[in-house]
């Protein structure tokens, strides 16, 4: 992976195979999320005592946050199978009634990114989460008929980065709806010494700081820093963790104290230095740092907006007080068309803006 996507919250199928090993197979082994753990026991208990399925369950937040591990969690907690599935590959409402009628009662169904369903399709699910049940239309025309099979009481697991694309009879469907926030350095701190014993990789307090200081709240981030200063301790170091390899080897990496990249830095510095802080237009930047604008809006813009190193406003992209200072650059007059806070909250729960 080069460094370019090291910070990326998203990953790969190679990645997800990787990630395996140091995911949490039960709620107690969860790391921080606390409320929602919390919730999601007194749901599942509840359903086990009962001896029912539990309520369909929701689960909405940016990438990386543990989505994917919270709904095997779920199987595993309630002793039964799981089916894995993602939105954009159920294309036909044929698709998803056969892997509907394939579940055994009590299991677990996990579709990624539900909201890119496609319309057919969830237009069949609705009856299955609430009756049980699928209509399968066999024929065209006026000859069409349409076949009721029966569904096992099972519980669909989504998961969303973008729960307002979510119809609303879609959201109304589900029984628990819960959103993940971005993880505080002490828990991430907390993961990175998990996953280190997992891995077998000796570790220190200051090493586990310093690569939680540069993750951006996202433990798959910090997973993937600590397997990359891994590499660099065991091969130009003693293979331990310490501040001063991990600070070393994340300046190979060209990953920075804050969790910037060099396609953030280069945002930041073509506002800064091209455009004297701004502001500026998407489409003008994107150019400026020769990438496409999506790729700024979507991978570098939310947490820029996040650290409170760049603005959007209704002119166009503007660089914070912190962002001058961050690229060590004096600021022109001492003015800014925003103002940022001297330390960045890096954490915070807030959504991106639109």
């Amino acid at each position: 992976m080069s460094g370019d996507g090291l910070v990326s919250a998203y990953a790969d199928d190679a990645e997800r195979d990787a990630e395996v090993s140091v995911r949490p197979r039960r709620l107690d082994e969860f790391i921080a999320q606390h409320r929602v753990r919390d919730q999601l026991d007194l749901l599942l208990q509840g359903a086990m005592r009962r001896g029912a399925p539990p309520d369909h369950i929701l689960l909405s937040g940016p990438p990386g946050l543990g989505k994917t591990t919270l709904a095997n969690i779920v199987a595993a907690e309630l002793g039964s199978g799981i089916r894995v599935t993602s939105g954009p590959v159920i294309e036909r409402s044929g698709d998803l009634a056969a892997i509907l009628t394939s579940l055994a009662e009590g299991d677990v169904l996990f579709i990624d990114e539900i909201h890119r369903i496609a319309k057919p399709a969830e237009e069949l699910l609705y009856s299955a989460m609430e009756d049980f049940r699928v209509d399968v239309i066999v024929g065209k025309g006026p000859g069409a008929t349409a076949i009721p099979l029966d569904v096992e009481p099972f519980t669909l697991v989504g998961a969303t980065t973008r729960s307002g694309l979510l119809t609303g009879p879609m959201r109304d469907r589900f029984g628990f709806v819960a959103h993940l926030d971005f993880y505080s350095p002490a828990d991430l701190e907390a993961l990175l010494h998990r996953s280190a014993r997992i891995l077998g990789v000796p570790i220190t307090p200051e090493g586990a700081v310093e690569i939680a200081g540069r993750s951006r709240g996202t433990p798959r981030i910090a997973n993937r820093l600590l397997r990359r200063v891994r590499d660099y301790a065991e091969v130009r170091a003693d293979g331990v963790v310490t501040l001063e390899t991990a600070r070393s080897a994340l300046t190979v990496y060209d990953v920075d104290a804050l969790g910037l990249d060099r396609l953030d830095r280069a945002v930041l510095t073509a506002l800064v230095d091209s455009f004297r802080g701004g502001p500026v237009g998407l489409s003008t930047l994107a150019v400026a740092v020769g990438e496409q604008p999506d790729t700024v809006e979507e991978v570098c813009e939310p947490f820029l907006v996040r650290a409170g190193l760049l603005a959007r406003t209704p002119r166009g992209r503007v660089a914070t007080e912190a962002a001058w200072r961050h690229l060590g650059r004096t600021p022109p007059n001492g003015t800014f068309g925003v103002e940022a806070p001297a330390v960045p909250d890096l954490f915070s729960n807030a959504p991106d803006p639109p």
